[in-house]
């Protein structure tokens, strides 16, 4: 080993010793929520000024399995935040439900450190090991509450249909690496590049494309791979729920990147049809099953899943020949993490006291029991719809002008992600409807957030707003894509 090569992954090995800092610390100080809390924000301002001082480099590691380059840089940045929000979040949920919060910060951080592990894998062995790393600690946040039935389920499906499709992905890849004899992703572009010099593809990498589609269209549950989705979202505490809807998805993205763009984007032209349909189901029946649900969380579940539709559309477009997709999905990914950790998270601050339900009805009156809790998930919900100016216009925007670029079947599909984005204004105004219009049922006790809790409930309203309005955010976007340039 190169001694330097510890300096390419210092933002990996400073979450690493976050993660066990904050567990140290509860260890040192057992009972107390607040040096537990300190010691994990702290430790992510540390990754995050290590990540941005690495920022501009291009420079491998461990034999050139691990990338640092500014797609590393972007989604490290983009995993530190999630982790940093969902933990400033969780103080107010967890605390009336004596849930520790130093063992769910330490949990929480080991996923990120997966994530930022994905965002710079090139090579498909560490990209596997790196995706449990990621995955795992998810199933354990899903089941925190133990005493709660609707999290011990949700976090059993989303283990075992976890579990098969990581299996599934992974005899995917052992094909690939049957075939071309190297699981670095630049050998196995150069090789494929071959392969479809040659001719028609072989069928057992036909077989291992299927495979790997599988397991990566589960992990950011598309349709048909999405029934975990809905009963792990609502049955999991709703923090765990804000980091299950933009965290996994995000890394799923990530892999999507470097494996399909990176090892297989000579293949473009054969998985291209397979991810046109995937994003047209995707985003069809998740509109349309979001419309029939009463209960928030699973409605913002089956949103999440139509989201994951129109991010594959920027991937559609860049096997369509736009290379603009794929700074379409970063920011995308960038946007949706912001607004929809906002909605979940004035979710969370109605759930606050153990016993209140996600039921829509539950929100009639907020915006006059709570303005500024109103006012943001307002702005959340609008901007998930895709009004002007806020970064979910933005976001649909430059996926669906990308399509449409790219010509042919795009086209269609950049106008069903139209009338499908239409279509969602029903569902989120509809809250909106009850916060303003309807009466609550019964007398509620105040809400009463924390400080930590409107701290990044004001980050994430904030980054909504200058994501629509500033357009450096789409530039950064295009020079980390710029590294998938072949």
């Amino acid at each position: 080993m190169n001694w330097s090569d510890l300096g390419t992954v210092a933002p990996v090995i400073a979450a690493v010793l976050t993660a066990a800092a904050v567990l140290i610390v509860d260890f040192a100080a057992p009972g107390r929520r607040a040096p537990a809390i300190a010691t994990a924000l702290a430790g992510l301002a540390v990754v995050a000024l290590t990540i941005v001082s690495l920022s501009g480099h291009r420079e491998t590691a461990f034999g050139g399995s691990y990338s640092l380059d500014n797609l590393t840089t972007f989604l490290d940045l983009l995993f530190v935040a999630i982790a940093a929000l969902t933990i400033l979040f969780a103080h107010d949920y967890l605390e009336p439900r004596h849930l520790p919060i130093a063992e769910f910060a330490a949990i929480l951080i080991f996923a990120v450190t997966g994530g930022m592990l994905v965002a710079a894998s090139a090579d498909l062995l560490l990209l596997f090991v790196a995706l449990e790393l990621m995955v795992l600690p998810g199933y354990l946040l899903a089941g925190f509450a133990k005493n709660d039935p609707y999290s011990t389920e949700g976090a059993i499906k989303y283990f075992l249909l976890g579990s098969f499709s990581s299996a599934i992905l992974l005899f995917g890849l052992a094909y690939v690496w049957g075939i071309t004899g190297s699981t670095r992703v630049d050998v196995v572009a150069a090789a494929l590049a071959n392969v479809v010099a040659t001719g028609s593809i072989q069928p057992g990498l036909a077989m291992g494309l299927a495979f790997m589609t599988t397991g990566v269209a589960f992990k950011m549950a598309a349709v048909p791979f999405h029934y975990w989705t809905p009963d792990a979202y609502q049955g999991s505490p709703t923090p765990v729920t804000a980091y299950l809807s933009v965290g996994p998805k995000v890394g799923a993205f990530a892999i999507a990147l470097r494996l399909f763009v990176g090892a297989l984007g000579p293949l473009k032209a054969d998985w291209l049809p397979i991810v046109i349909v995937l994003a047209a189901l995707t985003m069809t029946l998740g509109n349309l099953v979001a419309i029939t649900q009463d209960n928030v969380k699973r409605m913002l579940a089956y949103s999440s899943i139509a989201h994951t539709g129109y991010i594959l559309v920027g991937l559609a477009a860049y096997a369509g020949g736009q290379h603009s997709g794929i700074a379409a999905i970063l920011f995308y990914g960038a946007a949706y993490t912001f607004m929809n950790m906002g909605a979940f998270a004035v979710v969370t601050a109605v759930q606050r006291r153990p016993g209140v339900s996600s039921q829509i009805s539950t929100f009639a009156g907020l915006g006059r029991r709570d303005p500024w809790l109103g006012a943001l998930l307002a702005l959340f919900l609008l901007s998930l719809t895709g009004i002007p100016p806020l970064a979910g216009f933005w976001a649909k925007a430059y996926v669906i002008v990308a399509a449409i670029q790219a010509g042919g079947w795009l086209t269609a599909l950049a106008v069903l992600a139209m009338l499908n984005a239409a279509a969602a204004a029903f569902y989120y105004l509809r809250v909106v409807v009850y916060m303003y219009m309807r009466e609550p049922a019964e007398a509620a006790a105040p809400l009463s957030p924390g400080l930590l809790f409107r701290v990044g409930l004001a980050v994430t309203g904030i980054m909504t707003v200058i994501f629509g309005l500033f357009p450096a955010i789409q530039e950064m976007a295009s020079r980390a894509a710029d590294v998938l340039r072949g």
